[in-house]
């Protein structure tokens, strides 16, 4: 995976937090660089996080996962993509405005929950953005993935306050389908 991969990726991976970035601009009534830099800074410190240990925990199960590598990414990031244009499509949740520690925890976690299981797919299909060892090029794919949420996910803070809630199921269908490409290409790369 090279680093026009790991961009996309991060794309994809954002649209969560995006849309529920976009839910929280809706929420507030006026909005402060208070509001913007604690989603930001949530949502991208767990996207960033995430990935790191679904790695860690996946390179201790490498030998396994090497034999299936392919498979393993294709699916995860299929059930992610799929699971990200489902609820899409579905009705919207009403998000609270609230930005206490509590709330923002558990919406960081629940936002990034997906960035857990590609973390598992960097062992699958290893990074290589820079050439050096695994695991900078891993600590560098997590850091921009924590970086591209934090800026999306502050924009969305911005536009949900400005549009509403126009582009939240449109941002989740683009991430969904971003993530399934990536598997499908990490599959197709196999038997070529």
């Amino acid at each position: 995976m090279g680093i026009i991969e790991v961009l996309l990726l991060s794309v994809g991976l954002a649209m969560d937090a995006f849309a529920v970035s976009i839910c929280k601009g809706l929420a507030v009534k006026k909005i402060t660089a208070k509001e913007f830099l604690l989603c930001g800074i949530w949502f991208g410190s767990f996207q960033g996080i995430m990935p790191l240990i679904g790695y860690l925990v996946g390179s201790r199960f490498e030998k396994m996962i090497s034999v299936v590598a392919p498979w393993v990414a294709f699916i995860l990031l299929s059930l992610i993509g799929g699971n990200m244009i489902k609820e899409a499509l579905s009705p919207p949740e009403e998000v609270k405005p609230d930005f206490d520690v509590k709330t923002m925890f558990l919406m960081a976690v629940a936002t990034s929950i997906d960035a857990l299981a590609v973390g598992i797919t960097f062992v699958a299909v290893p990074v290589k953005v820079i050439n050096s060892g695994g695991i900078q090029n891993v600590l560098l794919a997590v850091t921009i993935i924590a970086v591209i949420t934090c800026i999306i996910s502050m924009l969305g803070v911005k536009i949900g306050h400005l549009f509403g809630m126009r582009y939240k199921s449109g941002s989740e269908i683009l991430g969904g389908s971003i993530l399934i490409i990536i598997g499908l290409k990490a599959l197709i790369g196999f038997f070529i």
